[in-house]
């Protein structure tokens, strides 16, 4: 089971006992705004198992890591990744409210870059993030991911076509 740690997070696979956890970040509507519109109870359920097996780099299914902070052990959210390729991966993540504006989304994912860069085989992360979404952005921008692109009208969501920013960072530009 993957596991990371950092000064203040820790992060371990997602296990059957954080559904409700994963059931409230899914339902949040503030969260999901820029990632979905509202889903039925049986659809957040099938997202969750799909998460569950063990992963191992290659695993065609997401990566999904618990993010807890270390000193109280609270649930902050969930972070990882999913190959598109054998070198390639798509990384994503999803925070309460009360975990925003704090560094835990930076923290967390420089913890999943340096592992997928260093132990996971990646070559080149990715990320999509619906047009607008300025937090995102920023925080993949201060990580070391670069704006690469923009699809206009790639995603349905809130009732009409949204566009998607495309960003991306090499193994050999990670600092």
């Amino acid at each position: 089971m993957i596991e990371l740690t950092t000064d203040r997070l820790y992060c371990r696979q997602i296990q059957s006992t954080d559904w409700p956890f994963f059931l409230s970040l899914y339902e949040h509507t503030d969260i999901m705004r820029y990632v979905s519109d509202t889903r039925s109870h049986a659809d957040i359920h099938d997202a969750f198992d799909s998460r569950l097996p063990l992963w191992s780099p290659g695993s065609p299914h997401w990566l999904c890591l618990m993010v807890f902070d270390r000193a109280t052990q609270q649930p902050l959210g969930v972070t990882g990744y999913i190959h598109r390729e054998d070198d390639c991966a798509e990384v994503g993540f999803l925070f309460i409210p009360q975990a925003h504006g704090k560094g835990i989304g930076y923290e967390s994912l420089r913890a999943v870059c340096d592992y997928a860069f260093h132990d996971g085989g990646i070559r080149r992360m990715i990320a999509t993030v619906t047009a607008g979404n300025h937090a995102s952005k920023r925080l993949l921008e201060k990580t070391g991911f670069v704006q690469e692109g923009e699809l206009r009208e790639a995603f349905w969501l809130n009732g009409q076509w949204q566009n998607d920013w495309l960003f991306g960072l090499l193994r050999h530009e990670y600092r």
